[in-house]
């Protein structure tokens, strides 16, 4: 199984050029992945540099034919003609998917820019089995929102452990599955040095299996490559690592590679690319 996620900028590439297009072909390139996590993925705002108010959803869908694409938006706005804005993620399933789960994460009042984050959950069939694939992007400007909205993201893995009781076989109530195997992906603006991601990453209560950094299991004592400023710094900022690839424990043994395209233009965002069997 192969998992590409990326943070995209709206399909806004370095040149300027929004090309949902691009990203659907540059993934295909880097990867061929069976599963796509995509960030930042927009649909009717006209105020991004770039951007006409296209339906990026529906773009990818088109671009990505064999896929299977769902998406949760955390901000769902109006605009001023009365059309509906929304910016969200996105995940794209060659395998067949269970159940999918759109959660709105913690948005607690600050004193920064903020706006409304969430992560998109489905139920991958991999080959190997069932898996959950979940996919988010925290808060940039809020070390308290995202404090947060790790802390919530750990209590969704820690809640597959819990039974599910129905006598239905189907209709709403039907049982599905939904597996403690987990991949968590996506940019969570944060270094790798930051003790949130070391908090996030600490053995859990109750006996959900505890998450690990993939790169970190392949690579052990070898830097995060950077994913984002790589190729287009601000004064005094760095290139720096907060796109990641978590792991159940129990899945880490099946991890092969992970790797992090430091070439790519397509995004502000390098892709990364992780391999499981």
């Amino acid at each position: 199984m192969r998992l590409l996620t990326w943070n995209v900028q709206w399909c806004r590439g370095l040149d300027g050029v929004v090309d949902p297009a691009r990203i659907a072909r540059e993934a295909r390139r880097l990867a061929d992945p069976d599963v796509l996590c995509l960030q930042e993925i927009s649909v009717g705002f006209i105020s991004l540099p770039g951007s006409h108010g296209e339906n990026q959803v529906d773009a990818l869908r088109s671009a990505l034919p064999g896929y299977q694409v769902f998406y949760a938006a955390a901000v769902d706005v109006p605009r001023a003609d009365g059309a509906r804005q929304r910016f969200g993620n996105l995940i794209a399933s060659r395998f067949p998917v269970g159940r999918v789960l759109r959660h709105a994460l913690p948005w607690p009042p600050a004193t920064v820019p903020s706006m409304p984050r969430a992560a998109l959950e489905a139920i991958i069939e991999a080959p190997f089995g069932a898996l959950r694939v979940v996919t988010t992007h925290l808060e940039y400007y809020s070390s308290g929102h995202r404090a947060a909205q790790l802390e919530r993201l750990r209590e969704l893995h820690s809640e597959t452990n819990l039974e599910t009781v129905s006598a239905e076989d189907e209709g709403p109530y039907r049982p599905l599955a939904h597996p403690q195997s987990a991949i968590v992906c996506g940019d969570f603006n944060l270094p790798p040095h930051d003790p949130l991601r070391s908090s996030f990453l600490e053995a859990f209560v109750g006996g959900a299996p505890k998450l690990v950094d993939a790169w970190e299991r392949l690579h052990p004592g070898v830097p995060h490559p950077p994913t984002f400023r790589v190729h287009e710094r601000q004064k005094g900022q760095a290139p720096y690592c907060c796109d990641y690839v978590f792991v159940s424990e129990d899945l880490a043994p099946r991890l092969r590679s992970i790797s992090v395209d430091g070439d790519n233009r397509a995004s502000d965002h390098q892709p990364v690319i992780v391999a499981l069997e």
